[in-house]
């Protein structure tokens, strides 16, 4: 009985140090309960916050229906240009945060929604405004699909069984992601924690840091893991920053990748600033963002595409072009794509 007593004893000392040891081990934005943020005291916002802006839209003087903004400037990409493209680094903007990267050869889509919704049903929920300025039918190859984080503008399921069918490519995402993915028919998805790396031919993908958060539900919050992506090739890098909020990870990405090409960096979703303020960075905050960085070129993106907020669509370039002036930063370092538009660089 004695033995039996020292033997339990023993066995229970062994569980408390690895319960020690994994407490002092794990990673700042791990925890029990799922992921949090770079920022420790990130006040988050909850479904009755968005309740409430939603109450407080319904009396504001003013229509935020979509059939009270202009026609924006699409232009109906053909992809002849882009299929022949095997080296030369490019940036097409889909719309919203959908962008086609080629760098090196390989073709990436970021956060692709081809479409009508940004919803978890088909009939009801935000309504694209603008369409996708090139079918999938035209794209090139896909080889590679990043994943930023799985709220439904980003991790948008229809739109990538339909390119699982056609390329079967790459997909990259945060923790957590993979069964959902998995389910729903893809085949290649990798899980990426901050800072882990994925080789593919000449590329280094690696997952960074956000201030943002996740969810598909009422009662997943956070349990996913949320990012961005910097893509280093031969001779250029690109960073997409997926959604985030301002904080000091951007300072962070620079100092580990101090020559970045091309960011490409949301300026919409913006208002009211209470509510989105700790997950979107305003064009302010968005060309902040781009000096941490130190990048040469700011694409932007996730704007101009679905009613999600309540700043004018077509407000976001202007302002970052305002912001980059007040900052003394040089307009030709800016690239507003139009929808479909291509840049070559």
């Amino acid at each position: 009985m004695k033995f039996k007593w020292s033997a339990a004893f023993i066995l229970i000392l062994l569980l408390a140090f690895a319960l020690l040891a994994d407490s002092q081990t794990r990673k700042p934005h791990h925890t029990e309960s799922g992921f949090q943020n770079p920022n420790p005291s990130f006040q988050k916002k909850g479904f009755w916050n968005v309740l409430v802006w939603q109450w407080d839209r319904f009396f504001l003087p003013y229509s935020l229906d979509a059939k009270s903004y202009p026609t924006f400037p699409v232009l109906k990409n053909d992809g002849k240009q882009l299929q022949s493209n095997l080296s030369q680094l490019s940036v097409t903007w889909v719309g919203h945060a959908t962008t086609l990267v080629q760098i090196d050869g390989i073709n990436i889509l970021t956060d692709p929604i081809w479409s009508e919704r940004c919803s978890p049903l088909s009939f009801v929920g935000p309504k694209r405004y603008t369409p996708p300025g090139i079918s999938i039918s035209d794209l090139p190859k896909i080889d590679v699909i990043l994943l930023s984080h799985n709220h439904y503008d980003h991790t948008d399921l229809p739109t990538l069984k339909r390119l699982e069918e056609k390329f079967h490519p790459l997909v990259l995402t945060g923790l957590g992601n993979r069964k959902l993915l998995l389910d729903e028919g893809l085949q290649n998805v990798k899980e990426m924690d901050w800072w882990e790396e994925w080789k593919l031919g000449s590329l280094q993908f690696t997952f960074t840091p956000t201030q943002h958060f996740s969810g598909r539900g009422l009662l997943d919050r956070d349990e996913t893991l949320w990012g961005s992506f910097v893509i280093s090739g031969k001779q250029e890098t690109v960073y997409f920053a997926g959604d985030t909020g301002y904080y000091s990870h951007f300072q962070e990405i620079a100092s580990r990748f101090p020559k970045i090409d091309v960011a490409i960096l949301p300026i919409g979703a913006t208002e009211p600033r209470w509510l989105m303020e700790p997950v979107h960075v305003d064009p302010k905050e968005a060309v902040r963002s781009f000096s941490d960085l130190k990048a040469k070129f700011l694409v932007p993106m996730h704007y101009m595409t679905f009613v999600l907020s309540d700043e004018p669509l077509d407000s976001p370039v202007p302002r970052t072009k305002e912001a980059m002036k007040e900052s003394g930063i040089s307009e030709s370092a800016l690239v507003p794509l139009k929808i479909g538009e291509s840049r070559f660089f």
